[in-house]
Order: structure tokens, then sequence, then C-alpha cells
């Protein structure tokens, strides 16, 4: 086993504090440009944010698509049209720099990512890098993955729904646009957020503080607190969304009973190879 860089991680308090500093200034001055260029490139950028709300958005297209293939009349979704508004004065110049912000921490997260690891690392063994390279790439994956699928079916399908709903044909649905950022961006961050459970099941694992079997004994169970969390994160109190979110979580906890089981047949082998190699010697 490797030992910490004793080049890079002695030092004084202060020299510690100046590299991180140095390090969190880079990561604000990429962040801004990259803000900055997502709002010069303002249609750019919300074509591809209000695109859920047109009915010609790919999710939309493959449904109907799928729905002619299988012979499926009701997986076609039907043209629909939904007007958004706004009753702020200054809410769209503050949406458009809320939305280059995020746009900009997005593009700028891989170098952010890896600045701060090239900050810890030098302080770490060998085998401890392995492991935090393997935790922040696979969290940082299942982030992004999180945030796609909502982007690409739990909130259109949620937006089509609800943005076509009518209780009477007399009343005419327009939605505010700081209600329809203000929905996709929590939910695109809770779903984000919810894809770590997995990676947090496979951290437990190799700490031995969960086993497979106690994630077996108390499904039932999970699957009331997947409904209490989906009705707790999701930022409408429709049933139809709190379903969407909710079976994903449910898939993933399910998925977090591979990785553990997965993870404690690897512990089991080496320590097996580690006992042959003991006897042997």
């Amino acid at each position: 086993m490797g030992s910490p860089d004793d080049s890079e991680a002695t030092g004084t308090f202060w020299d510690h504090l100046d590299a991180l500093r140095g390090c969190l200034l880079k990561a604000a001055v990429v962040v801004a440009l990259c803000g900055l260029a997502a709002f010069f490139l303002k249609d750019a950028l919300f074509r591809i944010v209000l695109a859920p709300k047109d009915a010609d958005f790919c999710t939309y297209r493959l449904l109907g698509w799928l729905g002619r293939e299988w012979g499926v009349s009701g997986m076609v979704p039907g043209d629909f049209s939904v007007r958004l508004i706004n009753t702020g004065l200054a809410e769209q110049f503050v949406i458009h720099m809320k939305v280059s912000l995020y746009a900009g921490l997005l593009c700028a997260s891989p170098y952010v990512i890896y600045l701060l690891f090239r900050f810890v690392s030098p302080a770490l063994y060998d085998n401890e890098r392995r492991y935090a390279v393997r935790t922040v790439g696979a969290g940082y994956v299942m982030f992004l993955l999180g945030t796609a699928l909502n982007y690409f079916l739990i909130f259109p399908l949620t937006f089509r729904f609800l943005g076509t709903y009518q209780v009477s044909a007399e009343v005419e649905n327009t939605v505010t646009l700081q209600s329809y950022m203000d929905t996709l961006l929590m939910m695109s961050l809770t779903l984000g957020i919810v894809f770590e459970i997995p990676v947090l099941c496979w951290l437990l694992a190799r700490f031995g503080v969960l086993t497979s079997s106690f994630m077996r004994r108390f499904r039932r169970h999970a699957v009331v607190v997947v409904l209490v969390a989906a009705a707790v994160i999701t930022p409408t109190s429709d049933v139809f969304t709190l379903l969407l979110v909710a079976f994903p979580m449910w898939l993933l906890y399910e998925a977090g009973i591979w990785v553990v089981a997965a993870t404690e047949k690897g512990k089991g082998r080496a320590s097996r190879a580690a006992e042959a190699g003991g006897d042997a010697g």
C-alpha cells in the first residue's frame, strides 16, 4: 500500500488554506465563464430548457412511434399546447440568470470535481485514492443519469398530464414561467440525488454497515419509505408525479440490493484469497 505524497501532503495549515483558496477560485472562474457563455447563448439554452413543453418533443415522438409499432393507441400522444406566461416585471431576467448559472455549473462540473480531487488526493493512500475515484466517478455518472431521466421522461410526462388536465373546457391552462422552471430544476436536482442510492449502498456495504439480507428483509418497509419520500420531494401534489418519481426510486433500491450482494461476494473472495495466502506462507 502506497503512502501519501509527502511533498504535497505535508505543509502548514496556511499552506493548505492557500491551496484550497486557489482551487476554489479557479472553480469559481470556470463556472462564471461557462455561465456567462450560457447567458449569451440564450436562444439555444432556452430551446433546450423549454423543449419538453412542445408536442414534438423527442419523448412524445418516441412514445407515438412505440404506440404505432405495438398497436397501442393509448401510447400515441395527441397534439397539445400549453402557453407559458410571465407575471413579474423582472422575473424573466432573473430566471435567465438563474438558468445560465445552473447551466454553467453543470458544464464546469467535471473540471470542478477534478480540481477538488487533485487538492485532496495527495493526502490519500493508493487504495483510498482508487476508492475515491470510483465513488466520485460513479456518483457523478449516476447524478447525470438521474437528471437525464427527469428531463427526457419524468418531467415531460408530468408537464403534459398536468398542463393539459382540465376540470372544464371553459378553464384554460396557462402556466407561469416561474412554475415551469422551479418544477424542472427541483425535479432534476431531486432525481439526481435519488440516483445516488446505489453508490451509497456500495459505500455502506464496503464498510460492513449494510447487508443484502437486511435490505431484502425490509423490502416491504422500503416501499412505504419510497412512497413517503416521493410524496415529500415531488414539487407537485398529484398522484401521477408521485408514482413517476417513486418507481425509479424503487428500482434503485432493488439495484442497491444487487450492488450490496455483489460487494459481499467480492469481499468474501478477497478474504478467502488472503487466508489461502496466509496458509501458504
